[in-house]
């Protein structure tokens, strides 16, 4: 993971392209009921929104993508409703995982495997291993996934390795702390989008997006699009991104 002053975008013609970009894919409840339809039928509309914007993020430059599916609260959610995000979480990575594979993409699923039943294991596991030596683009899909959730994960793993004796706490630092967490080998998220004109990050990636330029777009999530990702970077490549130092030839 790269520090947080490090210089961790690059340039893309007339756009400074981030590499790691995070999105709140929200809105799909709305969108499907604005046009009388079940809540369900705007989360598989969704998913032809993050297949576009898969492919769009690739074409963009961009090399990690990380995208959050369903949280630890959303268990609170009516059963039905969780039913068909599981299904579709597994019916999405099944679909496209041979297409994924072919354009060297390595997929990482973030978040709690417990909870899960035993097909969705079973894909999340196979598209891991199938991809894990891909290396073009990295698609992370965060589910079942809590920022706070992660980091006392994160410290209950190095607590454990202190009560072992495998880990001296005074060498904890940023640094050894990052590698416990489910991102141990992506970079700290530069970019993060949330859709539907929400503007909160509900616990998402608290600890990587420190740094993190943060944008909120009106567009429900399945009328995202690379038009509205190209609009993102636009605004990205705007930004003065100073890590809490001051500008060059500032007094």
């Amino acid at each position: 993971m790269t520090s947080a002053n490090s210089a961790s975008d690059t340039t893309g013609g007339d756009l400074r392209i981030p590499r790691h970009v995070a999105i709140i894919m929200d809105g799909n409840g709305r969108w499907a009921q604005s046009r009388g339809r079940p809540r369900a039928f705007g989360h598989s509309r969704g998913v032809e929104a993050v297949r576009a914007t898969v492919q769009a993020a690739g074409d963009m430059g961009i090399t990690q993508l990380t995208v959050f599916s369903f949280s630890t609260e959303n268990w609170n959610r009516p059963a039905e409703e969780v039913g068909a995000l599981f299904d579709l979480m597994g019916r999405y990575v099944r679909a496209d995982l041979a297409s994924l594979d072919k354009k060297g993409v390595r997929i990482r699923i973030l978040g709690r495997r417990d909870g899960l039943n035993d097909d969705l294991l079973r894909i999340i596991e196979d598209a891991e291993t199938r991809t894990q030596d891909n290396t073009a683009f990295q698609l992370n899909i965060a589910f079942n996934y809590g920022g706070r959730d992660e980091i006392v994960r994160a410290t209950r793993t190095l607590g454990e390795k202190i009560r072992c004796g495998q880990l001296d706490p005074e060498v904890i630092d940023e640094d050894v702390f990052s590698q416990a967490l489910d991102t141990h080998d992506l970079d700290d998220v530069d970019l993060l989008i949330r859709t539907s004109g929400e503007m909160r990050i509900s616990n998402f990636l608290l600890w990587q997006a420190a740094y993190a330029e943060m944008i909120f777009m009106d567009v429900l999530w399945p009328d995202f699009d690379g038009d509205h990702l190209r609009k993102a970077l636009e605004e990205f490549s705007s930004r003065n991104r100073r890590y809490g130092g001051l500008d060059a030839g500032a007094a």
